[in-house]
């Protein structure tokens, strides 16, 4: 008997997304197809912090390095080229994955990758930062509290390749894209940087008048609830510490909770109420504060972590965004023996700061409520830049 195929169903091996000047499919392959795992040595006597790299010094989430601390003393340690990819063997979930943009030497806990004339570096590149790549190597990892990735399967993870011409566009894009992210991360760093300076000089100044937060406002506790009370969606739509973006708005968007539990009129969130972490066992993490912007449509507070400070005094915002503020919150923990570092209400009612007169203060309250308005806006187009990636990353590539 013999069996005709039919071939007007196979979906052809292209990208859902393709520059239109090119044609015909892509060829499968797998990673140890394109590069090599590289085993070349240099001493680390002839490196410095500049080019030496070990996953401390390696960033998260695809965004580069920065100079290491320290460089170990005369070992041999793998050497890396400019074009490599390296990529952080030790909790690979982390995403540190670095382009090589000068020659170096790097720990054994990092991998370095290099394209052999099959593929564009550019293109390997952005193969390897990708989550579909990290999902693998972690489908395959080793170890529970520290997982490494396994260099045997790594080689095995399958990808398609276009033409040489191909690869060199969509790397040379999506290097222009990344270029595009990081100034506009540059940004929005200066912008804080320079916000920080205005407020340390407005709340800096020998002024005349002094405000206390209990005079102005009030400390609202946040929800106790229970893992019993989490729901998936339909309730009280509760924040915690992971939702304060110190000194920026709230963000009631991503890593959310729902509760079925009833909260107080008064655990409402309120335009304008600053939420602030009171418990956590990182002590670097207390006191940290967010403002709401009184914008999201479902019922919402803090959990028991957290409080609300309430006021109707505009300027007060900016005060849990001081040094003087920080050093209030570094005063109150000191002497805690628990095993979580916490505040409570009075402290925070407590603190009293010094503020410029009623003119300079309204004329603040604008310059800082445009600042806040710029920032804004600049992590909001960051933000839209790095889904575009993703889209990309997801549409370009098989």
């Amino acid at each position: 008997m013999t069996t005709t195929i039919n071939n007007k169903n196979k979906k052809p091996n292209v990208p859902n997304l393709r520059f239109k000047e090119f044609q015909g499919e892509w060829e499968k392959c797998t990673l140890e197809d394109v590069m090599n795992f590289s085993t070349t040595r240099v001493n680390s006597s002839e490196l410095n912090e500049g080019n030496y790299i070990s996953t401390e010094n390696m960033l998260q989430d695809y965004q580069g390095i920065v100079d290491a601390k320290s460089v170990p003393e005369d070992v041999n340690v793998i050497s890396f080229s400019c074009g490599d990819i390296l990529i952080s063997n030790i909790r690979p979930y982390l995403k540190k994955v670095w382009k090589a943009t000068y020659n170096g030497g790097c720990s054994s806990d990092v991998f370095v990758l290099k394209a052999n004339d099959n593929i564009e570096s550019d293109y390997l590149h952005y193969v390897i930062a990708n989550d579909k790549f990290i999902n693998f190597v972690m489908s395959g990892a080793k170890g529970v509290k520290m997982p490494r990735g396994d260099k045997n399967q790594m080689k095995t993870y399958s990808l398609s390749l276009p033409q040489i011409q191909e690869q060199k566009k969509i790397g040379k894009m999506l290097s222009l894209l990344d270029e595009r992210i990081a100034t506009q991360n540059k940004i929005i760093e200066d912008l804080k940087k320079l916000k920080s300076a205005i407020i340390e000089k407005v709340f800096n100044g020998k002024h005349s008048e002094r405000l206390q937060l209990d005079n102005v406002g009030s400390y609202i506790r946040g929800l106790t609830y229970s893992s019993n009370d989490v729901v998936e969606h339909g309730g009280t739509l509760v924040m915690r510490s992971n939702n304060i973006v110190n000194g920026s708005l709230l963000d009631y968007n991503n890593n959310v909770v729902f509760v079925n539990k009833q909260m107080s009129a008064e655990q409402q969130l309120q335009n304008g109420d600053v939420v602030i972490c009171m418990a956590n066992g990182s002590s670097s993490l207390v006191g940290k504060s967010s403002f709401y912007d009184g914008s999201c449509h479902s019922p919402i507070t803090v959990g028991a972590f957290c409080g609300i400070y309430r006021s109707k005094e505009p300027i007060v915002k900016w005060l849990f965004q001081t040094n003087k503020y920080r050093r209030y919150i570094w005063n109150s923990l000191q002497g805690g023996n628990g095993a979580i570092a916490n505040l409570n209400g009075e402290d925070i009612l407590n603190m009293s700061f010094s503020i410029p007169n009623a003119t300079i203060k309204n004329t603040c309250v604008k310059m800082l409520t445009s600042m806040d308005s710029a920032l804004e806006n600049n992590m909001s187009l960051y933000a839209l830049y790095t889904l575009q990636k993703q889209y990309l990353l997801r549409q370009m590539f098989i």
